[in-house]
């Protein structure tokens, strides 16, 4: 016997949705704005800031610098978190816990206090302002994220479907990749475009390792805010919320995909 949910929860659904949703639509219209500040509601519509944003190399360039960023780190968070994932739930050592704490502590420790930290470590190591340093300290931000979804795949995992393959005549890295990853292959995803979405819109940490030539996006737009309130911050903010909007039915999609084929 199913039960409808009641009127008052309905209408406190609504109310939360919109209260989330109603400040992007707002910078969404003033993206389109005819004016030369930020203003609302806009005089009249234009698409010429999104022009802008494609005219000045200051965007572009941390545009590209936020995709190689994004993409390196993904990749690398994507197979170390996948390796690690497997080693907290088919590993048997001591102090397992401990180690599962300290990889999801990013997700839990401030964001500040980590900047600060990564900061002093690669300074000396001349990695601060580089696009490695970049990766690698948003690779320790964006594992947790592989390491968790990787990790709920694998538990509902049927162990029998890998000593299967091995009767077989499968070693362990063939039945790995053509039985374990196949099927832990949405949990991996998710993961995967769960790095990719906090790569590029990170900006504390990538604001300490910045430097003149190796700046993120999320970094130009917080200098460009300080200095200038032109409506092209607004263009930006409106395709960056597109894309993680499309990013995040990715993931609810790909998640569906694995539940089904379950």
């Amino acid at each position: 016997m199913s039960t409808r949910p009641s009127l008052p929860l309905i209408l406190t659904v609504v109310l939360i949705g919109v209260f989330l949703i109603v400040p992007t639509l707002i910078v969404i219209i003033m993206s389109f704005s005819s004016a030369s500040t930020l203003g609302f509601p806009p005089p009249g519509l234009s698409l010429k800031w999104y022009a802008n944003f494609f005219a000045e190399e200051k965007w572009i360039d941390g545009a590209w610098t936020s995709l190689k960023v994004a993409a390196l780190t993904t990749v690398l968070a994507t197979v170390l978190g996948t390796v690690a994932a497997l080693g907290m739930v088919r590993g048997r050592y001591p102090l397992r816990s401990a180690v599962m704490a300290v990889i999801v502590s990013p997700m839990i420790v401030p964001i500040i206090i980590v900047a600060i930290g990564m900061y002093f470590v690669f300074m000396p190591w001349g990695m601060a302002g580089s696009v490695l340093g970049m990766v690698i300290a948003h690779t320790t931000l964006c594992l947790p994220f592989v390491v968790v979804n990787v990790v709920a795949s694998l538990q509902n995992f049927d162990r029998n479907l890998e000593m299967a393959a091995q009767n077989l005549g499968a070693g362990q890295v063939r039945t790995f990749f053509r039985v374990t990853l196949p099927l832990i292959m949405p949990g991996v995803l998710a993961g995967a475009l769960f790095a990719f979405v906090t790569s590029w819109d990170e900006v504390v940490v990538a604001s300490f390792l910045a430097s003149p030539y190796v700046r993120t996006l999320p970094v130009v737009m917080w200098d460009a805010v300080r200095t200038e309130v032109d409506p092209t911050i607004a263009a930006l903010a409106a395709m960056l919320s597109v894309l993680t909007i499309v990013v995040g039915v990715s993931v609810m999609v790909v998640w569906r995909m694995g539940w089904k084929k379950r």
